[in-house]
């Protein structure tokens, strides 16, 4: 990443903590204070000069422009446990805008053209090297860009495997559209139950023995809705069973932006054997309208995969595939992403504090494992005397959103009394007061 860019990152973290008018330390200050040339603060400063987040007065200095946004937000009363959409006001507008622009230039006749089912021919190669930084080395040939992982998940469900097999296994509570399509498609589903301890991996042996398992779906790490990750031992333990039952894996990374352990790698990387099928999002990240993603497809299944995604859609959105491109070259992801990752971050050590003062109390109706890297979703086992459905409907009345876990579960699957948790949308200067009026709420329901 560009060091002006990074530059930018710490000085709008400056900026929030200032008020409109306020006026920045000078040039030479910034320098000392961060480290950077003067000629590297000059180049920050004009690029936030021209997304209005300050104004430069001729031989005075820069100053903060009043934010408007910023300050309709605070005024809200709600406090929304239950989105999981990336935060509007992290998102760098002025950014993308600039790449949205750029693609229709650079590829102006291109718009006129359908594609090519498999993706933008340049941004392929883009997306190859950037997965190389989380582990995942997929040659071009088995990438394929589709419209996020929910229409890679539809694909994998429909195509026929080499294994000849129909039944998907997937982890309970999981990610609920898939739970839905398979509903609807009427496919043949099994689950297996996963908690905050991990999984049974005899369990899983067990079931890949004695059924006829077509691919296993899993979320290694930052789980939706559990916020739980797996061990490098259990994603070793996975691959090996795959290989030696014949299944396929389905990784659905798509929360992988947010890890902040440097040795964590991806269940891919782990696979020797060629079964796992990769997917990331790029939705989760900048923002769920783009509706873009990468699938890593194993050599056998690439064939029958791109002839069925041609079936689904010719191409996926050219201007988003084209904005993508600029946006990951020019380093400007790289900036939003340390930059959200940092904000997420300071929420989930919030919200880790403040659950972990509460459920180190005698009269705790929950319990709460807390993780060394929480990612934005948690989860908490209510105390079975309190329905976590009147929960949800007590602590709307108080502004307090929240989302319940029903859906992310199959119809028939045992389901546990959980109350998931969410901080992508929550400011930080309100997320320990939703928690304690949270557990107001839950000891007053148990009188």
């Amino acid at each position: 990443m560009h060091k002006y860019l990074q530059l930018q990152n710490e000085l709008e973290a400056l900026i929030a903590n200032l008020r409109d008018g306020d006026k920045l330390p000078s040039i030479r200050k910034l320098s000392d204070r961060y480290q950077f040339s003067k000629s590297t603060v000059i180049s920050a400063l004009n690029e936030l000069e021209k997304r209005h987040l300050i104004y430069s007065v001729d031989r005075s200095g820069f100053y903060v422009v009043k934010k408007e946004r910023e300050a309709t937000q605070k005024d809200s009363d709600i406090i929304d446990f239950a989105t999981s959409a990336p935060d509007p006001d992290v998102f760098p507008y002025l950014d993308f805008q600039h790449c949205i622009n750029k693609a229709i230039e650079t590829y102006r006749n291109d718009l006129f053209l359908y594609g090519t089912p498999k993706g933008l021919p340049t941004l392929i190669p883009v997306i190859a090297k950037h997965l190389a930084d989380y582990q995942v080395f997929a040659k071009p040939a088995n990438l394929f860009i589709t419209a996020g992982v929910q229409q890679a998940l539809s694909i994998l469900c429909t195509i026929p495997f080499p294994n000849g097999r129909e039944t998907v296994l997937i982890e309970q509570p999981s990610y609920h559209l898939l739970i839905k399509y398979m509903q609807l498609h009427k496919l043949p589903v099994k689950g297996i139950r996963r908690t905050a301890q991990g999984i049974d991996l005899d369990q899983l042996e067990q079931i890949f023995r004695t059924e006829k398992i077509k691919f296993f779906y899993t979320m290694p790490r930052f789980h939706n809705p559990l916020g739980t990750t797996y061990s490098r031992k259990e994603k070793q333990q996975i691959v090996e069973l795959a290989q030696q039952y014949d299944v396929y894996v389905v990784e659905d990374d798509h929360m992988a932006d947010l890890e902040h352990d440097s040795k964590a790698d991806p269940l891919f990387a782990y696979d020797r054997f060629g079964r796992t099928i990769y997917l990331k999002s790029y939705s989760k990240i900048i923002f769920p309208g783009l509706r873009l993603g990468a699938a890593v497809v194993p050599d056998a299944l690439c064939e029958t995969f791109l002839a069925y995604k041609g079936l689904h859609d010719i191409d996926s959105s050219m201007l988003s595939q084209a904005a993508l491109e600029i946006y990951l070259k020019s380093g400007m992801f790289e900036r939003h992403r340390q930059k959200i990752r940092q904000s997420y971050q300071q929420r989930s050590k919030l919200l880790t504090d403040a659950l972990v003062t509460h459920a180190s109390r005698p009269d705790a109706l929950f319990t709460f494992q807390p993780l060394p890297y929480p990612g934005i979703h948690t989860h908490l086992v209510i105390d079975q005397r309190i329905p976590v459905s009147r929960l949800i409907q007590q602590a709307k009345k108080r502004s307090i959103l929240l989302e319940a876990i029903d859906q992310h579960y199959l119809p028939d699957f045992p389901k546990e009394n959980i109350l998931k948790l969410n901080v992508s949308n929550v400011k930080e200067e309100v997320l320990e007061k939703g928690i304690h009026q949270l557990m107001a709420i839950l000891h007053a329901m148990r009188l």
